[in-house]
């Protein structure tokens, strides 16, 4: 068995997380529960060939796993907080739903890791990127979770 590098930790942390907003959004689409989801994705997207010649990076399969399951656990408090960093006019009904799934993603790991949060912020600003690629969500993302951090960890400010 070979060593991961930090480096490659981090990337599979990054990619459990763009993952985890898929498998967060594929369950409230197809109302498709945790446990089916879960296996779906670490059987047939974890390091996939999605085109003759490109794999999709392998992510870190517990932090995946953990982040799905604080994700659902806590998915109230989530949108509750979610709901306060948004515009009154705008409850988390409204929002796009990869959107919803990224702050269920972001809240779980704020609100249940250790991870800094200035770091769940711009890991999620990324996966807001890789979804919508001309910019504004992330900086919508970044605003909404910069919010929901300060609630969540107001010591780290």
């Amino acid at each position: 068995m070979t060593a991961v590098s930090g480096n490659q930790k981090r990337k599979m942390k990054s990619a459990s997380r763009l993952y985890a907003v898929q498998a967060l959004f594929q369950m409230e689409q197809s109302d498709s529960g945790l446990d089916r989801v879960r296996r779906e994705f670490l059987e047939h997207r974890f390091g996939a060939e999605i085109d003759e010649g490109t794999e999709m990076i392998d992510g870190d399969v517990d932090f995946f796993a953990r982040l799905l399951e604080q994700a659902v656990s806590w998915q109230a408090k989530i949108d509750q907080m979610t709901d306060r960093a948004l515009v009154a006019k705008w409850p988390i009904a409204r929002i796009d739903p990869t959107l919803r799934a990224l702050f269920r993603a972001a809240g779980a790991e704020l609100l249940q890791f250790d991870t800094p949060p200035k770091v769940v912020i711009v890991e999620f600003m990324d996966v807001a990127s890789a979804f919508f690629p001309d910019g504004k969500e992330a900086r919508f993302v970044n605003a909404v979770l910069d919010h929901m951090a300060r609630e969540a960890k107001p010591e780290a400010f």
